[in-house]
């Protein structure tokens, strides 16, 4: 069976971000949700098992919390706060690493492995 896993590196700063609320939904309602470790990773994958099924998914990051809680000076309000991915699943017995590069005013994401 596939999976679904996630992580979170502060670009800004250079370690990973570790606190960092994340929410998972698929059509509108939420799967799950988790907190990342100190790692910058969720302890377990955020989708797996039978749950995990092909379709159009959104991993929504609290990167305003977490950037607050960081040390950084931000603006009021901040440039980031909640940063939605939305990206599809074709494959259900493969690995999808959806990981995302934070810094304060910007952010990328990518396939991973």
């Amino acid at each position: 069976m596939g999976r679904l896993t996630t992580h979170v590196l502060d670009i800004a700063l250079g370690r990973p971000a570790s606190g960092l609320r994340i929410e998972l939904f698929r059509d509108g309602l939420k799967l799950a949700d988790g907190v990342t470790n100190d790692d910058g990773r969720l302890d377990k994958p955020i989708l797996e098992g039978q749950a995990f099924v092909p379709g159009s998914y959104e991993l929504l990051f609290h990167a305003g919390a977490y950037l607050a809680r960081s040390g950084v000076a931000l603006p009021e309000p901040p440039f980031l706060d909640l940063i939605p991915i939305r990206f599809g699943i074709a494959a259900d017995r493969e690995h999808y690493h959806v990981p995302l590069l934070l810094s304060p005013y910007g952010y990328s994401t990518y396939r991973g492995s």
